[in-house]
């Protein structure tokens, strides 16, 4: 029993813990939130900020040291993926070579709490000597980092997560905000979009979702298609041949007028007659739902849980049939 107890009273210990260095993070991203939003030094230096990436002609180069650093590649990471050519430079291995690695035409970000990092001086001298452009991310205004900059983002002091006051907590949450908030200000001021998107994440269930519709696609032979002017019987027979569940029913200019469904066929049999001697246009449903080739896969899956569907019919730009897309096929690729 006091074993059980003590377990308890751990736990409780360790969730006040958590809770308390949520709040101080929770905090420390809030304080940033309100320096931007004060129209302060630090908002119009976060447009400068951007302006400057976004004219690099190159890359932007990332560095930063220990905590700052770890916080810098993933900052380089998200720049890459969402438009902005960027990778990380080691302020320590630059010192040794990787100078080399920064040209005329890039603009490095370099992140130090302090501003005071011994590591990045011969980066600074570099960056000043070549003309390259020096975005500082510094809790400190006055520091020789900020003061060699072309902008400084100066993010507001917080205290930090941990009890003693001296591990990187609170401030290398805010570092990723802000390095967050440039990415995203980025993608946004080049119109990077989902398709865009798409060319960097082509694996996993990210690059299944951003999948293009005329990836996943039945096509050409493989699409039940009928004319208008056909008997069920001919539709009921196109359907089974296909397996789709489904045929298109298409007008004498190739356009699609309507779709046949395997739930059309179920709810006319109920409804007794002799189904296969009926006009295709009197059991078909016109005007039906389609997506067009570039749509997303997961705009595709999307429409059909919103319309409870399970097959959509693709058409180009003259609403002419090009293929045929199942939930199935969705799955089967991850989508879901």
């Amino acid at each position: 029993m006091q074993s059980s107890m003590s377990a308890n009273q751990s736990g409780a210990t360790a969730t006040r813990s958590a809770l308390r260095t949520l709040g101080l993070e929770r905090a420390g991203i809030a304080a940033l939130e309100a320096e931007l939003s004060s129209g302060g030094g630090l908002s119009p230096a976060f447009d400068a900020a951007v302006a400057l990436l976004r004219a690099a002609t190159g890359r932007v180069i990332v560095t930063g040291m220990g905590k700052s650093g770890h916080v810098g590649r993933k900052i380089a990471a998200t720049l890459a993926s969402t438009g902005t050519p960027a990778y990380f430079v080691h302020p320590a291995e630059a010192s040794h070579g990787d100078l080399g690695m920064i040209q005329n035409g890039d603009a490095i970000l370099a992140l130090s709490w302090s501003g005071e990092t011994a590591e990045l001086a011969d980066m600074i001298t570099y960056s000043r000597r070549f003309g390259i452009g020096l975005v500082a991310m510094t809790a400190n205004a006055e520091s020789a980092l900020a003061r060699e900059a072309d902008v400084c983002l100066a993010l507001p002091k917080s205290e930090e997560a941990c009890p003693n006051g001296l591990a990187p907590t609170t401030s290398t949450t805010m570092q990723l905000a802000m390095g967050d908030a440039l990415a995203v200000a980025m993608l946004e001021a080049r119109g990077f979009t989902a398709h865009d998107f798409r060319m960097f994440h082509p694996g996993g269930k990210l690059g299944a979702r951003l999948a293009f519709v005329r990836d996943v696609m039945h096509k050409d032979d493989a699409v039940p298609l009928i004319g208008g002017g056909a008997r069920m019987a001919a539709a009921v027979l196109t359907m089974t041949e296909k397996r789709l569940g489904c045929v298109g029913v298409i007008d004498a200019d190739g356009r699609l007028a309507g779709i046949i469904t395997d739930g059309d066929l179920r709810r006319h049999m109920r409804e007794g007659g002799n189904l296969h001697s009926e006009p295709v246009g009197s059991v078909m449903t016109p005007d039906p739902i389609t997506i067009a080739p570039d749509a997303l896969a997961a705009e595709a899956l999307a429409l059909l849980n919103e319309k409870r569907r399970s097959v959509l019919i693709v058409v180009d730009g003259d609403r002419k049939p090009v293929g045929v897309v199942h939930i199935h096929d969705l799955y089967a690729i991850g989508v879901a």
